[in-house]
């Protein structure tokens, strides 16, 4: 059974940065494609940036230039750096693995 919890999120004011983390517990390869997804309220849930097997990484128009994400496969840890923040990030951001496992989400608020 795979879990993962992520953790980083709180309250920032607009420019400043928060790293996200995903823990993965259980048989996450890390050959697994694994993403952050991100849901803003009254809103549908939207792909932020996703990184492939090999590393290749892809992130939305909204956020490029601005978050990173990256993986440690000897943590088994998903990051999501998040920089420039602005209050449309506003959401909660989910870690999500392949094929189906999700997180139960971190809050993020972009507010002065």
């Amino acid at each position: 059974q795979v879990q993962l919890v992520e953790s980083g999120g709180g309250l920032v004011q607009p420019g400043g940065s928060l790293r996200l983390s995903c823990l993965a517990s259980g048989t996450i390869s890390s050959s697994n494609t694994m993403a952050w997804y991100r849901q803003a309220p009254g809103k549908e849930r939207e792909l932020v940036a996703t990184i492939g097997r090999t590393g290749i990484t892809r992130y939305s128009d909204s956020v490029k230039g601005r978050f990173a994400i990256s993986r440690d496969n000897t943590k088994n840890t998903l990051y999501l750096d998040m920089n420039s923040l602005k209050p449309e990030d506003t959401a909660v951001y989910y870690c999500w693995a392949r094929p189906t496992y999700w997180g139960q989400g971190t809050q993020v608020t972009v507010s002065s």
